[in-house]
């Protein structure tokens, strides 16, 4: 074997044509070598290579003979010495941080653990035994892929519509893709699938994380496993288990594929990331990689006296070391990676405030969104916070920097205790339709930077949220005592599944209720996988461990699933179709210069009271649990990539999450001086009844000043528009 010194850059396995470069940082180790493994199910190396190029605390080394598909993983030396956070044990078999592909995931084996699993001194013992038989092992990528004509669909942040998926739990069961591609990145990509999503009017899709993962050990010794997947092992390679093809690397081309496939369908993919932590856990995990390649540097480790312990702010053992230059590196290496060379147009990081944390206090203006701000790629992607960790301080929404869009928390605890009819909410519930203004206005974000969510993977379905008041864990043999317990749920007047008619028909009206405000809302909607069809758990609010038909998607609908699913399809076909619900500036209640029918001055947001006249500060009631909003089209405030004024529909939503009828009387109502000067100018306009949530009325027209009756516990939204039309 031709034995070359190779260079320090780039970092992980890089084939050229000709050799493979391998080179992989350690700032405290005193030995590295390459162990070469004949194919993923060799118990043993073949070859062991002694890594003595060492430049800037990298150890590097070329191999003129290797090829992709080579199986490989390194042995790192180094002192081992718990208290001073070094942990250098080189009878384990360790993944190269920057594997492209690990094609073999590991089998639990007292042997992963660095120190004598049983031992009276724990971590602080020396574990002697050789891991390469249990290990997880990575290979050489090839990255030569046709691309064709790909391009990315840079869908505008205001015309978004996220839907989150897991690629396994969507496909799974679906009756129409072939039994051999379910559960795949195939899948995903399949005619099906796109097609779902497409009448959904979904242009973007977040998926849960894909990146290469490790099952925890007690998951898997009791029938379980890490089905969520935020436990990475490998920032740069797509797990194995989602591909149909089984030969080395073959699930890059696939994943690339699926890409293509969907960047043809104009459907973008953003990537959930788990840069906070790890899938070695805290001092008793195991040694895998990043522990074993240098402990100190990758994680953030204790205080003065001992750095045994690690600083754990996401609470899953471990936190990455955000304040070391190669860890960031890895991670912006890793961000480049996923958009340069596998086309994907955006992320989502789990539990970004832990991102943020240079010591102890989480600070917006740490290294990391700095160097995001910089970044010529990562910055002109599409950006998502999960605003919050566990450690003090993490809870942000609303205090990430530009470029930057968050899960709005604040958003999908207002509107499902609003809709279930909890008082005292009728300004926030204002608030967060309107946008947020007063989370992300302030520092000069759009309405765009608060993704709207009722649900996620993370708690109930949607169908379960109006289901069930408690939730029904058992199944993660924790005795239920994992999960939220504050769900901001309701059961309708029975937990679970009943036969009774009168519960049935309250849920399908607040499921109606729930995602209509979540669609007609300013910012960026997001539709939680399999809520549009009825998916269900049970009542499992927590089911990150269940591998299996408690969170696949299942597609034989009912009746009433089927009109839910038509219902969502003509909510995103209404949004897409009326710019006053994709704005890209804030609402801003003042008097504008009408540019559309001669209107003369209108407002381009009024709230309304029951009896249609304008709200003052007397009406806005903590107790009230009714409201009507009307959005003025003519009053958008924006002009087209042409300059030309963007102009539409003006719309009325009508609410009420009181539990008996309320009587609306539709605008205009000359009580108010701002309808004086406005109804004059729309004596040849009617409002047209788009739906309302009870099911009962057909799309029909309504006079102005009509009375219009609405049923307790729904909403109904109306366009307004010329007589002559209807």
């Amino acid at each position: 074997m031709r034995i070359l010194p190779g260079k320090p850059y780039p970092l992980g396995a890089t084939w050229d044509g000709m050799g493979v470069n391998f080179a992989i940082f350690s700032e405290h180790a005193s030995k590295v070598e390459l162990c070469l493994f004949d194919s993923p199910e060799s118990k043993h190396e073949s070859t062991r290579i002694e890594l003595t190029e060492y430049n800037n605390q990298i150890y590097h080394v070329y191999l003129k003979d290797i090829r992709p598909n080579q199986v490989y993983g390194y042995r790192v030396y180094g002192p081992y010495d718990p208290e001073t956070g070094m942990r250098f044990n080189p009878n384990k078999i360790l993944v190269d941080p920057y594997a492209k592909s690990i094609v073999r995931t590991g089998t639990w084996d007292d042997s992963l653990f660095g120190y004598e699993v049983g031992s009276k001194t724990a971590d602080l013992s020396f574990d002697g035994r050789d891991s390469a038989p249990y290990a997880p092992l990575c290979a050489v990528v090839d990255q030569s892929f046709t691309w064709g004509n790909d391009t990315p669909p840079n869908t505008p942040w205001h015309n978004t519509i996220i839907y989150e998926a897991h690629v396994k739990g969507m496909t799974a069961l679906h009756p129409d893709i072939d039994p051999e591609l379910r559960g795949t990145y195939a899948a995903m990509a399949s005619e099906p699938i796109i097609r779902h999503l497409k009448k959904l009017g979904v242009t973007a899709l977040e998926l849960m994380p894909i990146h290469s993962r490790s099952d925890n050990q007690n998951l898997v010794e009791a029938g379980l496993n890490n089905y969520w997947g935020y436990n990475t092992l490998g920032y740069f390679a797509p797990d194995l288990r989602y591909s149909h093809y089984k030969g080395a690397t073959e699930e890059v081309r696939e994943f690339k594929m699926m890409v293509r496939a969907l960047h043809a369908a104009g459907i973008e993919v953003i990537l959930d990331v788990v840069y906070n932590h790890t899938a070695e856990g805290n001092h008793l995990g195991p040694t895998l990689s990043f522990r074993g390649v240098d402990n100190a540097s990758y994680y953030r480790v204790g205080g003065e006296k001992t750095k045994r312990f690690y600083i754990d702010t996401t609470g899953c053992g471990n936190t990455l070391n955000m304040t070391h230059p190669r860890v960031l590196q890895l991670i912006m290496d890793s961000l480049r990676y996923w958009v340069l060379e596998m086309h994907v147009d955006g992320f989502r990081f789990d539990l970004a405030s832990a991102l943020a944390r240079e010591l102890y206090e989480v600070d917006k203006l740490s290294s990391f969104f700095d160097i995001i701000q910089q970044d010529p790629v990562i910055s002109q992607v599409k950006l998502i916070a999960e605003p919050w960790d566990l450690g003090e301080g993490g809870y942000q929404v609303g205090n990430f920097p530009v470029l930057w869009t968050e899960w709005n928390g604040q958003y999908r605890d207002t509107v499902r205790s609003f809709v279930k009819g909890d008082q005292g909410l009728l300004g926030q519930v204002a608030t967060r339709l309107a946008g947020s203004s007063d989370l992300y206005a302030h520092s000069g974000r759009s309405p765009h930077a608060s993704i709207n969510f009722v649900t996620c993977h993370d708690g109930f379905t949607l169908k379960d949220l109006v289901s069930y008041n408690q939730k029904h864990n058992m199944a993660n043999l924790e005795n239920n005592r994992d999960g939220e317990n504050n769900n901001h749920s309701w059961n309708c007047g029975a937990e679970g599944e009943t036969d009774s008619i009168k519960v049935k028909a309250i849920r399908q009206k607040q499921r109606k209720n729930l995602m209509a405000l979540l669609m007609l809302s300013l910012g960026v909607p997001m539709i939680s996988g399999g809520d549009e069809i009825g998916r269900t758990q049970k009542g499992n609010n927590n089911a990150y461990c269940q591998d299996n038909e408690i969170s696949w998607t299942h597609w034989n609908l009912s009746e009433e699933d089927e009109e839910f699913l038509h219902f969502v399809q003509k909510l995103a076909a209404i949004r897409h179709s009326q710019p006053v619900l994709n704005r890209r500036k804030f609402f801003k209640g003042q008097v504008h210069e009408a540019i559309a029918d001669g209107h003369g001055q209108v407002k381009d947001i009024v709230w309304l009271n029951p009896d249609g006249t304008e709200m003052g500060d007397k009406d806005w009631d903590p107790k009230r649990l009714y409201f009507g909003v009307m959005f003025e089209g003519s009053s958008i405030d924006d002009t087209d990539e042409d300059g030309r004024p963007i102009v539409g529909s003006t719309l009325l939503l009508i609410c009420n999450s009181y539990w008996d009828d309320i009587q609306f009387t539709l605008p205009p109502n000359l009580v108010s001086n701002y309808w004086r000067m406005f109804a004059p100018q729309r004596t040849d306009k009617t409002w047209k009844l788009h739906f309302e949530t009870s099911g009962k009325l057909s799309p029909s027209c309504w006079p102005l000043q009509s009375s219009f009756r609405l049923e307790g516990r729904s909403l109904a939204l109306f366009e307004l528009t010329d007589k002559e039309r209807t």
